[in-house]
């Protein structure tokens, strides 16, 4: 083979070479571009033109969708069955209990409410059982053990009414965790604390008792009928129970804001609303660069118009409409204004 041939070959070789890293480069890019899909990220708006899709507004629908479907759940609230439960309720008698912030008395109100709670978990559960366990003097004591009839329990109870001394969260839970950790696996163990005291009386660390008690695997929930305490709140994170405050922390889950209806940029424009802006963050509801609204939401109540981030701060954190609460003027501040 002479050196012309060789040079030809060579030659060929490198233009082939050469195809193939174009070929790659081409097949490169067509890859990333079907990839990234572009074109699904479009859509078309009403005059026939290709515009973004807004993704802030499907989020929103979502978000509106799932509060929809919470608030129907709410409404009828599911019962879940065929799980055995062994239960400990912790009363706390102590002199607290004798406060008359709840009518007629704390101790009164409790009495009531436990009467009710026990009947109503024999009834939705009826193969678990319930203990009785109360704080007085800085003692706990358990007024009856774990059984099946709700008479027996509410009858122990209503003897044994009076409130004297100091609370002791500690030796509460040391005597439930001695009741409890005995229970086999194949029943969920749990407290139930109604706590009237603001502070407790301990013979140890209540900290390393909190903590034997979530090796055990006890779920402990808190009931507060006064001012938070950080042992109570540390207790229910630890073993993965809630913890909750009576007087007004309720009012909102009992009475939620109903959801508000969203309001399209035809019937923003039909309704003729003077201001154009959110009533919460006073945003602009117009889309930048356009004199069209955007997607919005009116209170069915105030007939006020929010921004989408507003809708779903009132709803999720606020839990009050501040179009319904600027209406609510006293006269004094009515007065006031007309002054």
């Amino acid at each position: 083979m002479n050196n012309s041939e060789k040079k030809r070959m060579n030659g060929e070789a490198e233009e082939e070479n050469e195809e193939d890293v174009e070929d790659e480069g081409r097949d490169a890019w067509e890859r990333t571009y079907t990839d990234e899909r572009s074109w699904e990220a479009l859509e078309e708006d009403e005059s026939g033109l290709l515009q973004p899709i807004d993704n802030k507004a499907i989020y929103h629908s979502q978000y509106r969708r799932r509060l929809q479907s919470l608030s129907a759940t709410s409404a009828a609230s599911r019962i879940q069955k065929g799980l055995i439960r062994f239960l400990c309720v912790v009363v706390d008698l102590s002199k607290a209990a004798g406060e008359m912030d709840f009518k007629p008395s704390r101790m009164a109100v409790i009495a009531k409410h436990v009467e009710a709670f026990i009947r109503e978990f024999f009834d939705q559960n009826p193969l678990s059982q319930i203990g009785l366990v109360i704080i007085k003097d800085g003692v706990a004591q358990s007024l009856t053990e774990l059984g099946g009839s709700p008479e027996a329990h509410i009858k122990a109870l209503m003897v044994k009414l009076g409130c004297a001394g100091d609370s002791s969260l500690q030796n509460a839970l040391e005597l439930v965790h001695d009741t409890l950790h005995k229970i086999p696996s194949y029943g969920h163990r749990e407290v139930l604390i109604l706590y009237s005291a603001l502070s407790t009386c301990d013979p140890g660390d209540i900290m390393e008792t909190i903590q034997k008690c979530k090796k055990a695997k006890l779920r402990c929930s808190v009931i507060g009928l006064s001012a938070e305490m950080f042992v109570c709140k540390h207790l229910c994170q630890e073993t993965g129970g809630s913890y909750m405050v009576a007087l007004a922390r309720s009012y909102h889950h009992l009475f939620p804001i109903e959801p508000f209806t969203e309001i399209s940029a035809r019937q923003f424009e039909l309704s003729r609303v003077a201001s154009k802006t959110c009533f919460s963050c006073r945003e602009s509801l117009l889309t930048p660069g356009t004199n069209k609204a955007g997607p919005c939401a009116a209170c069915t109540k105030c007939k006020q118009y929010f921004c989408l981030d507003c809708d779903i701060y009132i709803h999720e954190s606020l839990h009050n409409c501040p179009g319904c609460e600027s209406r609510r003027i006293t006269p004094a501040a009515a007065s006031a204004t007309k002054s």
